[in-house]
């Protein structure tokens, strides 16, 4: 089949984890080669594990912190870089001071010895800074960092890692996290995993929580959450759930929110048996006063109070609780190679939506896609369709299109493989891929390699011309 990079006549600047022209001996290149984000990401290293440990501040927003980043050189390194947008206090590689310069987010570090190809190296960097005071980020909300009325919420996508850890910030490098954050008394702090201990009292009063993944994640996963924050805590047949709820001026409003969010469980059990097994050994959620939608951080999605519905309608949040965790597949399991594969995430998670309905008694996913085709053949909605799903561009991540178009498109193979192939493929592409990372061009081929069907035309129709398809994405 003629992939879909030749589909949309795109020539390949650089492979993600290369560069473009020749690579410097011994220099780590600021950038993974993404062509939606040249800067993102680092190379010349793999990054293992993050052992962040953060001392905040809520009146002032400091944030002191200490990231111990474990990783691999892939090649030798005598100088390197990390993403970190909050001023380095100190660095050391394995042990040893390291000279270390900061200009727009990219952190540089020279180590005292150039570090050998194919070995383990051990950086440690102080921080501190006021990751609010810092510009630019997230296309989600207001902001990567946000302050909320007693405290903060550091979570975002495309990027929110180098507001309060320096990282290899780009999904192809994925590693385990731990979180160990010190706060005020009363005070909670939230993040993914397993929490291993919290409140601790301290010696100066202020109380530590710990909190670790076990699986690696895409640094945009990892966040924290800082306020005062009510727990709920079960065991499921998927693992130790765990919800925060944080506390407000609305509690209806809340309370309306914990609704749908403590369905998780529910979700999960119906996406377990489409898909396979859970991907991770937690699960939960968390709610934010914060300006913020929703985004499906490993093992716990963080969502904005202002995503769910009122009194008149208190289940209409219900569609994104399933939408991010079918992301705990699509997105966080199996992750993003580069960008512009943002389809991936958002056309599979939407069209889960939709399949949620279906498996619960309510309309077929088919008949969903079909209305929505003709709604958005309306006058006016000629706009919808200039953004092609298969590569939207860097300002067009979070389209409408890519969301909808890309749930039309899914039901689009499903009609054109048919329905035993198309939840083979499914259960294939979460088994094969599990925990790396993949393309759009990967996911067609596997569905070619498991129905025998060719795909081209509905590659071309459904994710990469910028027109409406002559006929809607079809099924019964």
């Amino acid at each position: 089949m003629a992939r879909l990079a030749v589909l949309v006549s795109v020539v390949a600047a650089a492979a993600v984890g290369g560069s473009v022209g020749l690579r410097p001996i011994g220099v780590g290149e600021p950038g993974v080669g993404d062509t939606y984000f040249p800067g993102a990401g680092n190379g010349g290293y793999d990054v293992t594990r993050y052992d962040i440990e953060l001392d905040y501040d809520p009146p002032t927003d400091r944030l002191t912190g200490r990231t111990t980043v474990t990783a691999v050189a892939t090649r030798t390194l005598r100088e390197f870089s990390l993403d970190l947008k909050l001023p380095a206090t100190a660095v050391t590689v394995d042990d040893r001071p390291a000279i270390i310069s900061q200009l727009d987010g990219e952190l540089r570090i020279t180590p005292a010895e150039p570090v050998a190809a194919n070995s383990a190296m051990r950086i440690v960097v102080g921080y501190a800074g006021v990751p609010s005071s810092i510009g630019g980020g997230s296309e989600l909300g207001a902001g990567p960092w946000q302050r909320t009325p007693d405290g903060a919420l550091g979570a975002g996508e495309p990027e929110i890692a180098a507001w309060w850890f320096p990282a290899n910030d780009h999904p192809s490098d994925k590693a385990v996290v731990a979180v160990t954050v010190t706060v005020p008394d009363g005070v909670e702090a939230i993040s993914g995993g397993s929490l291993l201990g919290g409140p601790e009292p301290q010696p100066d009063g202020r109380d530590r929580w710990r909190w670790s993944a076990d699986e690696p994640m895409a640094p945009y996963l990892a966040f924290v959450a800082i306020g005062q924050y009510d727990f709920v805590r079960r065991d499921t047949p998927f693992g130790p759930y765990l919800a925060a709820y944080q506390r407000g001026p609305d509690p209806l409003s809340m309370a309306i929110a914990r609704r749908s969010v403590e369905r998780t469980p529910e979700v999960v059990d119906v996406l377990d048996d489409i898909l396979g097994p859970y991907p991770f050994g937690q699960l939960g959620g968390v709610v934010t006063l914060a300006s913020f939608p929703a985004l499906e951080n490993q093992t716990r999605p963080v969502y904005g109070l202002g995503m769910f519905g009122g009194i008149g309608d208190p289940d209409a949040g219900f569609p994104v609780v399933v939408h991010e965790l079918a992301h705990q597949w699509f997105g966080d399991s199996v992750s993003l190679a580069r960008w512009r594969d943002i389809w991936l995430n958002e056309g599979l998670a939407t069209y889960f939506e939709w399949l949620y309905v279906e498996r619960t008694g309510g309309d077929p996913a088919a008949v969903t896609a079909q209305r929505l085709y003709q709604v958005l053949g309306d006058p006016g909605a000629e706009s919808f369709w200039r953004v092609p799903p298969g590569d939207p561009g860097a300002g067009n991540l979070f389209d409408e299109a890519v969301y909808v178009r890309g749930g039309l498109a899914v039901q689009a193979i499903r009609a054109k493989i048919g329905d035993p192939d198309f939840f083979a493929l499914l259960r294939a592409w979460v088994d094969e891929r599990a925990g790396g990372n993949a393309t759009v061009d990967d996911f067609l081929a596997t569905a070619e390699r498991v129905s025998g069907v060719e795909l081209d035309d509905v590659a071309r129709e459904w994710l990469v011309e910028p027109d409406r398809p002559p006929s809607p994405p079809g099924g019964s």
